[in-house]
């Protein structure tokens, strides 16, 4: 006998449960990065995030679950649907609140659907839709599952895709000059010179995991954090609290470059470890250097992949800058159930319209990628 329980919190769930549903590769889905999000500050009512996790238990043993949330407004999602909610409001219709399975404040692409098998996955689907039909929900949306996962959605749930920039060691890189090696000249020559210009400066960087980070070390990193969101004129969501606990409940899954000049820490980048790939997430400095966001943010990464022997490294959302510098277009993913149904059918549409310019923007920006021998985008 199964049983459906919509969660308002991850306290319901024995952490123990909720692992066994994945393989632990992808730190984001873990329960101690999502209770950690609720349990220290990180996701507020009045910023549009409501944790409303579906699960699937038979009897006490919990089958089936996904991180979702009621949100009343499309704020950290990464996924943009704002167009769709200007729409509703055209036609008279409430497109907010909806129901949104993903990871807070985190465009990257990793299981969404935990499940012991694919009919329980199915069976939580089917779950999420009867549970947006009895809140009077107009949507429901997976953002960033991985490919293999959106395969297995019905036709029922449109499909959206998105170009990212990732970094891949095609196997042979042992060290960053291989992998410059593979690079054409005048983006190799572009890469050295900005290294060198840091290193000219006289910043050095260290890479610092949770369990060696001082607490003066986690304080700084949320410093830039906060800068960076004051910069951008962007309210920051993260706490301190939240940081710290990362570095005491997942301390090797924490991985930051703090970059040190003159004696004070004047930059930092903080990413996650999974399995097999780095996920950048976020950065700041107190400091204008040439070149130290690229070093930060971008070249202490690749090096840290081909120490580790890590094959991704996924330095965030956005930015055609990062081609030049080996990160190379790469489609991510999205799921879309729509309630009404002319709703849905006419964003059917707007959907495939979409992939074709995406796909056709993705393939425009393969002719421009750095390395000797392109690739096709993945």
């Amino acid at each position: 006998m199964t049983d459906i329980r919509f969660l308002s919190s991850l306290t319901e769930v024995p952490a123990s449960e909720w692992e066994a549903l994945h393989d632990g590769t992808n730190p984001f889905v873990s329960h101690a990065f999502l209770h950690g999000l609720e349990a220290h500050g990180c996701l507020r009512e009045d910023w549009g995030w409501t944790p409303h996790h579906a699960t699937l238990w038979e009897g006490e043993r919990l089958v089936a679950a996904a991180p979702g949330y009621l949100k009343d407004n499309s704020h950290g999602e990464f996924v943009f649907d704002h167009a769709w909610a200007h729409a509703y409001a055209q036609h008279g219709l409430e497109y907010y609140p909806k129901w949104l399975g993903g990871v807070p404040y985190s465009p990257v692409t990793g299981p969404r659907l935990l499940a012991r098998d694919d009919s329980a996955r199915l069976h939580l689907l089917t779950a999420i839709q009867d549970e947006v039909r009895r809140l009077d929900l107009s949507s429901a949306h997976i953002n960033f599952p991985t490919a293999a996962e959106d395969a297995g959605f019905p036709a029922s749930w449109l499909p959206r895709i998105d170009v990212q920039y990732h970094w891949r060691n095609p196997g042979h890189w042992q060290d960053f000059e291989g992998f410059l090696a593979d690079v054409e000249r005048k983006p190799r020559k572009n890469i050295r010179q900005e290294r060198a210009k840091v290193q000219r400066a006289g910043v050095t960087v260290r890479t610092v995991h949770g369990d060696e980070a001082s607490d003066a070390d986690l304080q700084a990193m949320f410093g830039f954090y906060l800068q960076t969101f004051h910069d951008y004129g962007n309210s920051p969501a993260l706490t301190l609290a939240f940081l710290r606990h990362l570095a005491t409940a997942m301390p090797r899954k924490l991985v930051m470059f703090l970059a040190d000049h003159g004696g004070r820490t004047i930059a930092g980048a903080l990413c996650l470890r999974g399995g097999d790939t780095l996920y950048g997430r976020y950065w700041g400095a107190l400091a204008s250097i040439p070149g130290l966001h690229f070093e930060t943010c971008y070249y202490q990464g690749i090096d840290y992949c081909l120490r580790e022997g890590l094959s991704v490294f996924e330095p965030g959302a956005q930015g055609e800058h990062k081609i030049a510098r080996g990160f190379l277009p790469t489609f991510v993913h999205s799921r879309h159930w729509i309630a009404h149904p002319e709703f849905s059918q006419a964003l059917a549409r707007w959907c495939g319209e979409e992939a074709v310019a995406v796909r056709r923007y993705a393939h425009t920006l393969q002719a421009h990628t750095p390395f000797k021998l392109r690739d096709g985008v993945d």
